[in-house]
């Protein structure tokens, strides 16, 4: 009898590794006479190089001195040497970590700039044996612990008259073993307060020996970067897997990151050939890196590993789009959270035609020497293909928190089939397992990524309540489905209080570290279910409407003071336009005085309002827009004229009515703008050839050519940069389409015959139809823009030369929506959801599209 074949649950286990584990200082002693470059890092004041030799010379005397100190504050209840390290990015930065280890303590890392709560509550829990200090952090700010600290100047000049030979286990803190404690990370926990990890160096040694086999460092790459905030577990391997294999190790500030311009150069520098990175991170390197797509500044960095946030197939496809499929760029997404070491399963792209393999990128499979198990609330493995709870076992996982909290989050395995798996971890998300691979499928409490870092909703709750004049608060996240996510805070005022939102927020910057401020909403009420518990949904769709209403309730607050009268215009233009863009997230007024990220704005954003700054007309170099202090700065710099690598005036096009020789470019122009870019697009790639294109415009060619109302750019050298192609509404052909072409020019007649056959002229010469346009490649954003301003007053003036009494066109893509609304004046006769969109076979081909995402279908009447 055939019994059929058992189902698959959803266990999945990595392969079976042997690893050298150790403390990193025994794999670090190997090179401890290599003259070769270990640690780089250059800034307006230094450009520093320290050897292998002298890395290790060093951190021996720092070691010395570092136990010499702390010796007498002893173990803290853990039986863990801690020592606290406060502490900017630097050269010096690693010396006191690799110091730490070898004088047998771990480290605890502290961001400078960390509010004193933050501080206070780390410094009580992980009852560090020291804090080593640099001069960016306010040593007040321990004061109050009664942990001794010394600054890093004060300890190296003890360590200059120490010994530089290797450290004797009598002169350590501890005797440090493969499971010692390395490092203490602190990160939100599920009951709102921060709790300390306990990573051992068996865990680290697991994660960095399965990267090695994985990802091996050719033999030419000779530099890598540090990058990642040290308080984010991303850095350990950032920093420890470079040095353990000789490399080199750049050190980036954290204003580097911050500035897209000066990333891409210095990684093409230091020819780079793997990174570390959010997505939010990636999204605004891709689009510098368009800005000017004939350069190819990081074509040797071929390994992109994106962790932290949920990585879309929307950006996943910008990647490959930018790079191809065909020159072995990789693009990586990595799943974890520091209990696990950061990362745990892994998915690799290498072709954009993976995207298609899912319904959303996989977290993939897990590492060596881990497992993952989906189980349901009794603890039984889900059937494949149904979610269930995500538990991780093996190598990787931590050896608990600080004063051993959250036992519920580590337990025995019920599962265990290997001794190495005796302990799981849970994670608190779900998970689905499909073709052998997870997919993310969300939270199961509170806690989100916002920008790379885990935030606990309950920790902002409790900050946002305790500030004065709040009654209720509701802390919800909008947008993590979308990878975007914004965190709201929707508060109700004290009988008698008088609430600002900016007021609120500005009091938590000393409650909250800057990424969990969140937006503060001041409402009348909060919202109920008929059970009594809150409505959070109509809370989002009350943020979604207003936030997506042009005429917000809530106006934007301009303050003026400050700036000279022949500044004015561009003050307002400038003002304004940062209005627009962080929309109802700007926090707090926007003046001369106030920064761009500290009014909401982000390294994304801040291209996106360079290039709204330039569609109105104002330049500015990326450069002095990031790192301007404030806008007062940014206006100094605002400049009518284009900067100094472009040409002073406008760019000059000559406008023709489109040959018959023109067809092959404009069919390329086409390909470049639509296939490759446009919006609608996106959901129906699998189904699009870049021959439906060639097909479609060859079919109407004849007809284009015979209605005399389409126009190309050419450039100075008579080549086609542009087209606009246009007919009479009322005398288009008809022309056969098939797969995602067929589907999107459906969808077009669908939106725009609700308005055309209602609401405009009737008879022909009567509508002018601008269907499609596109530009090419190769143009800069500036030239990109021009071009296409300069196609709408080619077709306007067409329109009104040949008697029609407007122009029609349906907008999918933001930029043209918003010159068409803002600067060429065209009239929005209807603003379409397009995920509502069901076609005539009842289904929904843009039913993953973000309800952001619109057809803006728009008329321009003409004298």
């Amino acid at each position: 009898m055939n019994m059929g074949s058992l189902p698959r649950v959803s266990v999945v286990t990595g392969a079976r590794a042997a690893v050298p584990a150790a403390p990193l200082p025994q794999h670090l002693a190997r090179l401890a006479g290599s003259d070769r470059t270990a640690l780089v890092f250059a800034d307006e004041t230094c450009n520093v190089r320290v050897s292998y030799a002298e890395m290790a010379a060093r951190t021996n005397a720092l070691a010395r001195a570092i136990a010499a100190r702390a010796r007498a504050t002893g173990a803290n209840r853990d039986g863990d040497f801690v020592i606290a390290v406060c502490m900017q990015p630097t050269h010096n930065t690693i010396l006191t970590l690799l110091g730490t280890w070898k004088a047998g303590a771990a480290y605890v890392p502290m961001e400078p700039s960390f509010p004193q709560a933050r501080i206070s509550h780390i410094l009580k829990d992980a009852e560090p044996s020291l804090i080593i200090y640099d001069d960016t952090a306010n040593p007040s700010m321990f004061s109050e612990s009664g942990v001794p600290a010394v600054s890093f100047e004060e300890l190296a000049m003890e360590a200059s008259g120490m010994s530089a030979d290797d450290v004797r286990d009598a002169e350590t803190l501890s005797h440090p073993r493969v499971d010692s404690i390395a490092i203490v990370l602190y990160t939100s926990g599920s009951t709102g307060v921060p709790k300390g990890v306990r990573l051992p160096y068996s865990a680290i040694c697991n994660r960095l020996w399965w990267q090695f086999r994985t990802f091996p460092y050719s033999s030419n790459e000779v530099n890598c970067v540090w990058k990642t905030a040290l308080t984010f577990v991303d850095s350990v391997c950032e920093i420890w897997g470079p040095l353990l294999h000789g490399r080199t190790l750049v050190i980036l500030s954290r204003e580097m990151t911050r500035d897209p311009q000066k990333l891409v150069r210095i990684l093409s520098d230091n020819q780079v050939q793997r990174l570390v990175l959010v997505p939010t991170l990636l999204r605004s390197i891709l689009m510098y890196l368009s800005l000017n797509p004939s350069e190819r500044p990081l074509k040797l960095l071929k390994l992109w590993i994106c962790s932290g946030e949920t990585l879309s197939k929307e950006l996943a496809l910008k990647f490959f789009q930018y790079f191809g499929d065909h020159d072995g760029y990789k693009l990586a997404n990595f799943y974890g959270s520091t209990e696990v070491m950061g990362d745990v399963t892994f998915y690799v792209l290498e072709k954009s035609g993976q995207l298609d393999l899912h319904p959303t990128i996989p977290i993939g499979a897990p590492l060596d020497n881990c497992a993952v198990y989906l189980l349901d609330e009794e603890m039984n493995p889900s059937r494949e293909s149904e979610p269930g709870e995500v538990w991780v076992a093996g190598h990787n996982l931590a050896a608990g928190y600080v004063g051993a909290q959250g036992a519920d989050k580590f337990c025995d395995n019920p599962h265990a089939q290997h001794p190495d798996f005796r302990r799981l971890y849970r994670t608190g998300d779900f998970g689905i397992l499909e073709k052998g691979v997870v997919l993310y499928a969300g939270r199961t409490d509170s806690q989100v990524k916002i920008r790379g870092h885990r935030v606990d909703l309950q920790e902002i709750d409790r900050a946002v309540a305790a500030v004065q004049g709040i009654d209720k608060c509701v802390v919800l996240c909008y947008g993590l489905e979308r990878g975007s996510p914004e965190v709201l805070a929707f508060v109700t005022a004290q009988d008698g209080a008088r609430l600002a939102a900016h007021h609120v927020e500005a009091k938590l910057k000393n409650a909250l570290t800057s990424y969990m401020i969140p937006q503060v909403i001041v409402v009348e009420s909060i919202p109920l279910l008929v059970n009594g518990k809150v409505d959070r949904q109509a809370l989002l769709k009350m943020y979604e409407n207003t936030n997506n209403n042009d005429d917000s309730s809530i106006p934007l607050e301009i303050d003026y003071t400050g700036v000279e009268p022949e500044h004015m215009e561009a003050a307002r233009v400038l003002f304004e336009t940062v209005g627009e863009v962080l929309g109802r997230s700007v926090r707090g007024a926007v003046s001369v005085r106030a920064g761009f990220y500290e009014l909401g704005g982000n390294s994304l954003n801040s291209i996106y309002t360079i290039t709204r700054l330039r569609d109105r007309g104002y330049y500015i170099e990326i450069s002095d827009f990031l790192s301007a202090t404030n806008l007062g700065e940014v206006l100094s710099h605002l400049t009518t004229n284009p900067d100094s690598t472009s040409e002073n005036n406008e760019p000059k096009f000559t406008v023709e009515l489109i040959k018959d020789e023109d067809e092959q470019k404009v069919i390329d122009m086409i390909v470049t703008s639509f296939y490759e870019k446009a919006e609608l697009e996106e959901f129906l790639r699998h189904e699009i050839e870049t021959q439906d294109y060639a097909h479609c415009v060859h079919a109407c060619w004849p007809a284009l050519l015979r209605a005399r109302l389409s126009v190309v750019l050419k450039d100075s050298t008579g080549t086609p940069v542009a087209v606009a192609l246009n007919f009479d509404a009322r005398d288009e052909p008809e022309i056969e389409l098939s797969g995602g072409l067929a589907k999107i020019m459906a969808f077009l007649e669908y939106v725009e015959s609700s308005v055309r056959d209602t609401m405009l002229p009737e008879g022909k010469g009567a509508i002018l139809h601008s269907f499609m346009m596109a530009t090419d490649a190769n143009l800069s954003p500036r030239d990109n823009v021009a071009a296409i301003r300069a196609l709408e007053h080619a077709t306007i003036r067409i329109a009104r030369e040949r008697r029609f009494k407007g122009v029609f066109t349906t907008n999918t893509s933001p930029l043209t929506q918003q010159l068409g609304r803002d600067v060429l004046g065209f009239q929005t006769l209807l603003d379409y959801q397009i995920n509502q969109y069901v076609d005539a076979n009842g289904e929904r081909p843009f039913g993953k599209a973000g309800d952001e995402m619109r057809a803006i279908v728009c008329w321009k009447p003409v004298d």
